[in-house]
């Protein structure tokens, strides 16, 4: 059984001291998001994590997601964890007080965000991808669609996938294959596979909601020609029941590492007679919603890089809070000044700012480098060249140490050959 505890009052000294989140209540859109309101809800989450999402982690690994006949179903204790997660209003914590979500501010999502992630990263994904979707129907759906799906994926009745990458075309779009063929009644049929869709299929809910990037017959080659289609799992009639099966399948699950609880799947489209789809934006054109899905995904996938560059560092998650977060502010908005005349200027990592996750592992292990000098400031001796190369000469407080006993060497070789490394 998982024994996670969520460090919220880490996180309220962040949101409090770092971010301002007082101020935020003064704003006509969050003025229920008081210091109080924000308390109990980083505390409920807290409690929800640890004693409900905290020990299916085991479950799920062991267990892990089966195909059957009627698709896959997820391991024991997922659908009830599910249904607990989305009466409690966390699917849709910072959505559109409209369609059903709470309208908190994202400064308290990402909080609660990161209790659920770390609590059960499998179970995770599922409400993760359904808010990356719901942000792309927001952006560029019809009313009509809006009006259909966004009520019942904000509350956690439906959820979201998307749908990218294909058995020829993994980080390179411009290769898609898939396509979708226009119909009289101003719908689509999408056709083509999928690979790695997470999600894809699972019976925690009635219904998935299938984003899916595809061709038309007259699009132009390359990523230019890619358009973004909304493909149901099962239609929707009018009166907003479900209605037919939609030809859209999972036929094979993958394994991934650590997340054997989250449902990854191959998807088929249109081996029926071609599955029903639905524009979402131009045509002809990959719409800026795919940001906004792949964002949610980001801070799931940029976690664990980042912990992992910490860890070996010897900084545990939310030690050195200030440091770590005048980082960020470094490569987020080249804001030198954050990091202080007394920590050096800035020096680490300003070449690093316009870099993305690279410049912000960068900048947040120089940081830490910082709280290590105490540990073996006896050991500063001139490096070599590939030293002097990795790291810049801070004059007033000398070179970083390269004595074989100090364990300072380790981190620094270990470092060096990391993928998030300078």
């Amino acid at each position: 059984m998982s024994d996670y505890r969520a460090p919220v009052k880490d996180m309220r000294f962040v949101m409090d001291e770092l971010a301002g989140f007082k101020a935020l209540s003064q704003m006509p859109a969050y003025e229920e998001a008081t210091p109080d309101v924000a308390d109990a809800i980083l505390d409920e989450a807290a409690r929800f994590t640890s004693e409900v999402l905290a020990p299916l982690n085991r479950v799920g690994d062991k267990q892990g997601c089966r195909m059957t006949d009627n698709g896959v179903t997820t391991p024991p204790g997922w659908k009830e964890a599910y249904k607990a997660f989305c009466e409690a209003g966390w699917n849709g914590i910072v959505l559109p007080a409209e369609f059903g979500g709470q309208g908190l501010p994202d400064t308290l999502g990402v909080a609660v965000k990161e209790m659920v992630c770390s609590a059960n990263l499998s179970f995770s994904l599922g409400p993760l991808l359904t808010t990356g979707a719901v942000e792309a129907l927001l952006t560029c759906a019809s009313d009509t669609l809006k009006a259909t799906y966004l009520e019942k994926m904000i509350t956690g009745e439906w959820t979201g996938t998307m749908n990218l990458t294909e058995p020829q075309a993994g980080s390179d779009l411009a290769l898609i294959r898939s396509r979708a063929e226009p119909q009289a009644d101003g719908s689509y049929k999408v056709f083509g596979q999928k690979i790695f869709i997470t999600y894809g299929d699972h019976d925690m809910t009635d219904n998935i909601v299938h984003l899916v990037l595809a061709r038309l017959p007259d699009a132009p080659a390359g990523v230019k020609g890619i358009s973004m289609f909304l493909v149901p799992k099962f239609l929707v009639n009018a009166d907003g029941s479900l209605g037919a099966r939609n030809d859209a399948y999972c036929v094979s699950i993958e394994h991934k590492l650590g997340i054997h609880g989250s449902p990854t799947c191959v998807m088929a489209y249109g081996d029926k007679g071609g599955a029903v789809g639905y524009l979402l934006g131009e045509a002809n054109r990959l719409v800026p919603a795919l940001n906004l899905k792949r964002k949610d995904v980001l801070f799931t996938w940029a976690g664990a890089p980042l912990r992992g560059a910490l860890a070996c560092l010897g900084v545990r998650l939310f030690q050195r809070t200030a440091d770590i977060v005048a980082a960020a502010l470094v490569v987020l908005r080249g804001d030198r000044s954050a990091l202080g005349a007394d920590q050096g200027g800035g020096w680490p990592c300003w070449r690093h700012r316009a870099g993305g996750l690279g410049a912000a592992a960068v900048a947040v292990r120089s940081q830490a480098r910082r709280s290590q000098r105490s540990r073996c400031r006896a050991h500063h001796r001139r490096p070599g060249p590939r030293h002097r190369l990795l790291y810049p000469r801070n004059r007033r407080q000398g070179w970083l140490c390269r004595p074989r006993h100090c364990a300072h060497r380790a981190i620094l070789r270990r470092g060096s050959r990391s993928r998030l490394g300078a």
